[in-house]
């Protein structure tokens, strides 16, 4: 090949090239991936949700007298048991006898029976807070929302055994605690 020919060439494939897009300006910003988008808005909602719920919850402790506040989680507590399909299993799994529940409850919790008394504890020490609906709020001495809790182990309690049930809250993370634990009065 000669310094002509090997000119040529060159010239063609730079007119070829001249015909490619150019790529973008570096200052010229790279389009947001619709996934980014989406992320930005959910935290949008979340923290929409969190400050709605913050002073809801507020609402309720200038307002309402402290057994109004608990009948009100409660409420919330029965219904989380109903919408969950996990929580009816353990109720279905543990129906007729304590010895059934304590076994539905062992597999995802710590569960013992001491007597007349069903323990049910999130480990012996808790990460925090496994609620969507609270744990992003911070917690507080007292926190009402260990009472939607109670009233979810009270409403698999009670469907599995048939009967009416006391549940204590003997610690909670929001409460200050190290763990959620929970006594369901079974009786004998």
């Amino acid at each position: 090949m000669d310094r002509s020919e090997f000119i040529r060439g060159l010239l063609a494939v730079a007119g070829a090239s001249a015909a490619l897009p150019l790529p973008r300006a570096a200052a010229e910003p790279a389009p947001v991936p619709p996934c980014d988008d989406l992320l930005k808005q959910a935290a949008s909602e979340r923290d929409f949700i969190n400050t709605w719920l913050a002073d809801l919850i507020e609402a309720t402790e200038q307002q309402l007298s402290h057994e109004a506040r608990v009948k009100l989680i409660e409420h919330c507590g029965r219904k989380c048991f109903l919408r969950h399909s996990f929580k009816r299993d353990l109720a279905t799994q543990g129906a007729g006898s304590v010895d059934k529940l304590l076994a539905a409850y062992q597999v995802s919790f710590e569960a013992w029976r001491e007597g007349d008394i069903l323990h049910i504890r999130y480990g012996k020490v808790s990460k925090g807070c496994y609620c969507p609906a609270a744990r992003h709020r911070p917690p507080q001495p007292g926190d009402l929302h260990c009472e939607c809790t109670r009233s979810t182990h009270q409403a698999v309690c009670e469907t599995a055994l048939g009967r009416p049930l006391r549940v204590d809250i003997l610690e909670t993370v929001r409460r200050g605690g190290q763990t959620c634990h929970f006594a369901v009065h079974v009786g004998a």
